[in-house]
């Protein structure tokens, strides 16, 4: 039962960062997922995948684990690339191609 520690990365349909400052304790899967034959959904036995556990900061849940006893990996998080971008860009003379409406 090997637990990640990760910030999670922002969804495609989000254009803030809200619900990525928290650091998130998950638990890797112990057991495959499995397709149900009757309605071909996929299901798990294991209740472990249904634990996620929110911390403030990355010590909060790294001395969480170690107090009780479960193994875990820390996953760094990735800075996102940051593009300066100005309207004014869009009428400059560097600009490949010429505005246009």
């Amino acid at each position: 039962m090997t637990a990640r520690i990760f910030k999670p990365a922002k969804n495609a349909m989000q254009s803030g960062t809200a619900k990525t400052r928290e650091w998130q304790l998950d638990y890797e899967p112990e057991k495959p997922r499995m397709i149900e034959p009757l309605m071909g959904w996929t299901s798990s036995s294991d209740m472990q995948q249904q634990i996620s556990l929110h911390f403030h900061t990355r010590d909060e849940a790294i001395a969480y684990c170690e107090r009780e006893g479960i193994p875990y990996q820390v996953i760094e998080p990735k800075e996102p690339a940051r593009r300066r971008a100005a309207y004014a860009d869009n009428f400059a003379f560097r600009r490949p191609e010429p505005w246009t409406h």
